[in-house]
C-alpha cells in the first residue's frame, strides 16, 4: 500500500465510528484501534469529557492536550475489566454515586456490561467521591481511572 493511500486510511479510521480495523495485502498485516483518552475539566461543578487519540500496532498517536493528562489526586478506582460503563441500574433511576457523596468500601458505584453480563463496581476505599471520569454508557477499558476517592 503507497503511504498517501495509507495516511488517507488512518484519517477515515479516525473520523469514523469504528473502534478497530484490520487490513492484509500482499502478506503485511495492519490493524488499527481506537482508544479514546479522556481529560476531565471541572467548570462550576460541571465536567466535560475531551476524547483524542489512534492506536496503530500499539503505539498511540495522540494530541499534545491528550498526552498531558494531570496526575489523579486521592485514591483511584479502576476498571476490572472491558465493556460499557453504567451509572445506574437502569436508565430510568438515580445514579448509584454523584460528586460529593460519601462512600464506604464495598458499596457499588457503578455496573458494567461485559459480554451482556452486568458487573458491579464496588468501591475499594471508604471516603467522598471526588471525581467521576467517565460518563453513563461510555466503553472503557481494563484499568481505567473511573473514580476518585478521598
Amino acid at each position: 500500500m503507497e503511504f498517501e493511500n495509507l495516511v488517507k486510511l488512518i484519517q477515515t479510521v479516525s473520523d469514523s465510528e469504528l473502534t478497530q480495523f484490520s487490513y492484509e495485502e500482499n502478506g503485511v498485516s495492519l490493524c488499527m484501534k481506537k482508544e479514546k483518552k479522556q481529560k476531565l475539566i471541572t467548570v462550576e461543578n460541571t465536567a466535560v469529557s475531551q476524547v483524542a487519540g489512534v492506536e496503530i500496532n500499539g503505539s498511540c498517536l495522540e494530541t499534545e492536550e491528550a498526552g498531558k493528562e494531570a496526575a489523579l489526586s486521592g485514591n483511584v478506582v479502576k476498571s476490572p475489566l472491558v465493556g460499557t460503563f453504567y451509572a445506574s441500574p437502569s436508565p430510568e433511576e438515580e445514579p448509584f454515586v454523584k460528586v460529593g457523596d460519601p462512600v464506604r468500601k464495598g458499596q457499588v458505584l457503578a455496573i458494567v456490561e461485559a459480554m451482556k453480563l452486568m458487573n458491579e463496581i464496588e468501591s475499594e476505599y471508604d471516603g467522598v467521591v471526588e471525581q467521576i471520569l467517565v460518563s453513563n454508557e461510555d466503553v472503557i477499558e481494563f484499568g481505567q481511572p473511573l473514580f476518585v476517592i478521598s
